[in-house]
């Protein structure tokens, strides 16, 4: 019997927000959610993160209605879920646990299904609270250990060393990941999600902590969920599939890549020829994917990058024999844990499809893609575009300066 792996759609949620500034009104999401219905998902990815925020402050609409109304319409054929920061729900306060009870109580009374639940600073006593009543109230605990990097010191002089001076130990290690991990099986969690909201986790790094995660006593599903703005969004994701994760998350064709996560009809392409099942209807993702394409052109003046990737049919397109050729290539370099051969692959498959090319500006940042084009999009209110480089330069060194915190709502908006 075929491995089965599951697909969170991110469509409709981080999707938007990363590349479209959480811009999507309910009339728009209404148009595709008939097809959604029929598209088989393990979840989809529709409230949290910004929505809530967004959809009162900019849409003028409810966002418990919008939690409804997908609903009313999906039912049971996918898992609702939404992305809450820990203690700080929706917002960017701690707050009592008389307002998290109720806040999940109702969310789960909305429609919610799973609630992914992280704190900025991979806090855990943070996500105890949400953890106790999104389960008291008959959801899913789904908690993310959110994935960083440490800081690249500089290399120490001869008389620095001389006088014995080393550069801090690594913080950042498997074994941290790892630990944060167990301890919150431990609080409950239904599964684990490796979050890389900055898209920094190298193929080989995620294979690595997977397989530990998995041998190190997480006995709950393993989800990983990335970015492609540094470019290795999709070789990542075909390393964890490999590395045996249970559930990847992706977003749908027009709405992926850049900012966001890699395109599902990617990933499906790779399941196929790694024998892995998805159970997914993609005449009904091309559907939605059709539709996506008008939304997006609605949406022209919050897209982040303007780039849309060339129109693809995975079940009516033949591929290219040389783009066929690299996805067999990546696939055997995933499967030997090569990783310099599998991200070239996965460059030229991208760059064959018109997704965007890795942004190194944001690779040496270090920040999430919702990070940058926020502040590209400030600046430019500030008519001081000029400054960017520069800015995004300091980063590090403030990042450093602040104690290494995890760069994530809401550490990445201070």
């Amino acid at each position: 019997m075929a491995r089965m792996l599951k697909i969170r759609d991110l469509t409709l949620r981080d999707g938007q927000q990363s590349a479209f500034a959480t811009r999507m009104t309910q009339s728009q999401i209404d148009r595709v959610l008939p097809f959604y219905k029929d598209a088989n998902f393990y979840a989809m990815e529709v409230w949290g993160g910004a929505v809530p925020d967004s959809v009162m402050r900019y849409l003028g609409e409810n966002p418990w209605e919008r939690l409804e109304k997908i609903k009313a319409v999906v039912g049971d054929a996918s898992k609702l879920t939404a992305l809450s920061r820990g203690r700080n729900l929706f917002g960017y306060a701690p707050y009592t646990d008389e307002i998290i009870e109720g806040f999940c109580r109702n969310a789960i009374e909305s429609g919610l299904d799973i609630m992914r639940i992280f704190d900025a600073l991979n806090d855990v006593d943070n996500v105890k609270s949400t953890i106790k009543y999104v389960k008291k109230y008959g959801g899913m605990a789904d908690c993310a250990v959110c994935y960083t990097v440490d800081p690249k010191y500089p290399p120490l002089g001869l008389m620095d060393r001389l006088r014995g001076k080393r550069n801090p130990k690594p913080v950042f290690t498997d074994e941290y990941f790892v630990d944060k991990a167990r301890q919150m099986v431990a609080l409950g969690a239904d599964m684990i999600t490796i979050k890389d909201m900055s898209g920094l986790i190298p193929p080989a790094r995620v294979a690595s902590l997977i397989r530990k995660m998995k041998e190190g006593g997480v006995n709950v599903p393993i989800d990983f969920h990335t970015h492609c703005t540094p470019g290795y969004g999709l070789a990542s994701v075909v390393s964890a599939i490999a590395a045996g994760a249970d559930v990847v998350d992706t977003n749908i064709w027009n709405f992926a890549g850049g900012p966001a996560a890699p395109a599902i009809e990617l990933v499906y392409l790779f399941c196929e020829k790694m024998g892995i099942e998805t159970g997914l209807n993609l005449e009904a993702i091309g559907k939605i994917n059709k539709e996506l394409f008008t939304i997006r052109e609605e949406l022209c003046e919050y897209d982040a990058v303007h780039q849309f990737p060339k129109p693809f049919d995975p079940l009516r397109d033949r591929l290219p024999a040389e783009i066929d050729a690299q996805f067999d290539r990546a696939v055997k370099a995933a499967l030997a844990g090569d990783e310099a051969t599998l991200t070239d692959a996965c460059h030229r498959i991208e760059a064959h499809f018109g997704f965007p090319a890795p942004n190194e500006l944001v690779k040496r940042a270090e920040i999430p893609g919702g990070m940058y084009t926020n502040m590209v999009a400030q600046l430019k209110q500030f008519k001081s575009e000029d400054l960017l480089e520069k800015a995004m330069e300091l980063i590090p060194e403030v990042r450093l300066a602040a104690g290494l915190p995890p760069l994530v709502t809401p550490t990445s908006q201070i």
